[in-house]
């Protein structure tokens, strides 16, 4: 069902473009004229790796990735990452008249995307193909039939650093080859941290924003008891008595001015079949390097400046705040900062898009009032400000890390950890009283708990979401996650719609009555309000939560938070003026308002909703009721999926599943 909706929509797109260039799904040579569209890969020899577009950041960012056929992690490398191409422009990677490798795009013209500005007079003779190693090379064929690599992708590394891929430093240029992080978890643009190498002392370097951060120590020869046998091995980046870990062949070399590091792998046979095809050092936009998403190598992430050799080696020192001391630390967990009187603390935003989460840590690092923060959602900073502000850790179960979303600063040293004994035996005293005064509380209010106890339940059961799941999962209730959604109260969403006045009525669905409103803050939003007498009940509202929450695309309705009160649930959307598509469809006066511009614009939105839903968002989902009320138009007549209460999530590698429920329209 899958692949037939994604191609029947994909070849109407196609067709009322017109395009006349050959398209490719599984080669590994892209040729002069040929175009690599958002629909199709190119695919290593024996399929190790495969380039293509992928969707990050913003929504319609469109970006070249190379990532490990059918892997799930990061990918290796980014194409345009200072440089997003959209989706609204049907981009495109192609070898171009003069021999450039160019991103171009197909609709509204746009500048193109240069990756090789183009050296060769032979340009009919250029090629671009993929190789198994993972390098994406342009390369022409010589007078004499051998072949000239013109440009390759090992010589613009991103954040990842492959097998056969260097490190390196050139003595009479200057020029560098190092790693970049990407700025956040979901923004390829370059980030804050750089991973180098240090000829003059054989030794990795990390910085930040330039300054040295973190250094892995000299690389020696070491004696391996736990294998018996030679190593080479960093100072700071301690071995371990796995394979994987010891199948590394580090190598130093000179080529002509280039001082250089690499490495390869000793034994691919020694790695699991699941890890076998995804090696590949990776330096994290938080500054930590990992083994492609699998083992830390180095905690580089950790460090803060102090003397910290014994349980982080290789950070720098650098001068301290002199309200910081050696110990302190922020802790990653979720829960909220509150006043002695149990009162929510107000949070201070920084709305600065140039912070990452590193420069949030360092700006709160660095003043004396900060106790705690948490990213803008990639734009800008959260801070919290109070000596005095005690964290409440959340109630939830799921102490996971997929849960935790503020770090809070913690201390780990004697003197706190004496303070906080103290803090415990003076609380374990004062325990009895209070729970003889609870008690008598809680028998004079026991029959308006056991009312609200069903409410509680379902309100926690939507708080701790289960982001990454498949249906079963969510059907069965599943892992839970917390998920940045805000919950609405009930009096504010009576307010907004003027207490679901039928003047605010938008229209009646088979769920229920939509109603617009106005925040307090002078939003205009949509209240979707699920009737008892829908027959849609806590899984189809969760998984609707769960999918769009978990969904960034243009071409998506926006998800702006909850809303539960006895048994009636309701979900915030943003405002769409234009209603939805069947008012335009069904209503003759209307219908005329659909000229052929905008009946193409529409077709070609929702295909690039769907293509986004199929192929290129983190959970491959099937809509499963795609009818023209689902569709919303903004006030461009751009037009929005909405409605995921009865979508199913596929597995990755998945073309087909089973279902036991009748859905759709």
């Amino acid at each position: 069902m899958q692949a037939s909706i994604t191609t029947l929509v994909l070849l109407m797109f196609v067709n009322c473009l017109g395009s006349q260039s050959q398209q490719f799904s599984s080669l590994d040579t892209l040729k002069p004229g040929d175009r690599l569209n958002s629909s199709s890969q190119l695919v290593s020899a024996n399929g190790t790796f495969s380039l293509g577009f992928a969707l990050f950041g913003a929504p319609g960012s469109a970006y070249l990735a190379l990532s490990h056929t059918n892997s799930i992690y990061y990918p290796v490398w980014i194409g345009n990452r200072e440089q997003p191409a959209f989706t609204s422009q049907d981009p495109f990677l192609t070898v171009d008249i003069n021999g450039k490798l160019v991103i171009g795009h197909g609709i509204n013209g746009g500048e193109s995307i240069e990756l090789y500005a183009g050296e060769s007079s032979k340009q009919n003779n250029v090629s671009v193909t993929l190789l198994e190693t993972g390098n994406l090379v342009v390369k022409e064929m010589s007078s004499s039939n051998s072949e000239v690599i013109l440009w390759q992708s090992f010589d613009h590394p991103t954040d990842t650093l492959l097998p056969g891929m260097k490190l390196s430093v050139n003595r009479r240029t200057g020029r560098k080859r190092i790693l970049t992080s990407w700025f956040g978890p979901d923004d390829p643009a370059p980030g804050v941290f750089t991973l180098e190498w240090d000829p003059s002392e054989d030794r990795l370097l990390v910085r930040r924003r330039g300054v040295l951060y973190w250094t892995s120590g000299k690389l020696k020869d070491y004696y391996d008891e736990w294998g018996g046998f030679r190593i080479k091995a960093f100072d700071n980046i301690p071995t371990k008595p796995d394979p994987a870990n010891l199948n590394y062949n580090f190598t130093v070399g000179t080529s002509g001015d280039e001082e250089y590091f690499m490495y390869s792998l000793i034994n691919v046979q020694a790695l699991t079949p699941n890890t076998r095809n995804i090696s590949g050092i990776r330096l994290d936009y938080e500054g930590y390097i990992y083994d492609r998403d699998r083992p830390t190598i180095a905690k580089t992430g950790s460090c803060y400046g102090y003397d910290e050799a014994h349980t982080n080696p290789g950070c720098e020192l650098r001068e301290q705040p002199k309200c910081r001391n050696d110990g302190q630390t922020f802790d990653l967990t979720s829960g909220d900062f509150r006043h002695v009187n149990g009162t929510p603390a107000p949070a201070v935003y920084d709305s600065n898009s140039n912070l990452s989460m590193s420069d949030c840590r360092e700006k709160c690092w660095n003043d004396c009032e900060c106790v705690g923060y948490t990213s803008g959602n990639q734009s800008g900073c959260v801070y919290w400000r109070g000596k005095n502000l005690e964290f409440v850790r959340s109630a939830s179960p799921d102490n996971s890390p997929e849960a935790a979303n503020t770090f809070v600063l913690v201390s780990t040293s004697s003197r706190q950890a004496k303070k906080r004994h103290v803090e415990i035996i003076s609380v374990a005293v004062s325990v009895p009283v209070l729970v003889a005064m609870s008690a008598i509380v809680t028998l004079f209010v026991m029959r308006k708990i056991k009312k609200g106890k069903r409410n509680e339940v379902q309100l926690h059961d939507l708080l701790t979401l289960d982001g990454y799941t498949e249906t079963y999962e969510l059907e069965s209730g599943g892992a839970n996650n917390h998920h940045d959604l805000r919950l609405f109260t009930h009096a504010s969403i009576q307010s907004a719609t003027n207490n679901f006045s039928s003047d605010y009525k938008l229209g009646q669905g088979g769920f229920g009555p939509v109603y617009k409103g106005k925040t307090s803050e002078g939003q205009d939003i949509a209240v979707k309000l699920l009737s008892r007498q829908s027959g849609q009940g806590l899984l189809e509202f969760k998984t609707e939560l769960i999918l769009i929450s978990n969904l960034q695309h243009v071409n998506l309705v926006k998800l702006l938070g909850f809303c539960v009160h006895g048994d009636d649930k309701m979900i915030i959307y943003d405002y769409m003026p234009n209603k939805s598509l069947d008012f335009f469809l069904f209503s003759p006066s209307e219908r005329e308002q659909l000229n052929w511009q905008r009946r193409f614009n529409i077709v070609e939105g929702i295909a690039q909703g769907l293509l986004y839903l199929h192929k290129y968002s983190r959970l491959r989902i099937i809509h499963r009721d795609l009818k023209p009320s689902n569709i919303l138009l903004d006030k461009d007549m751009n037009p929005k999926i909405s409605d995921f209460g009865l979508a199913r999530i596929f597995k990755q590698n998945a073309s087909e599943a089973n279902t036991n429920r009748r859905v759709g329209t």
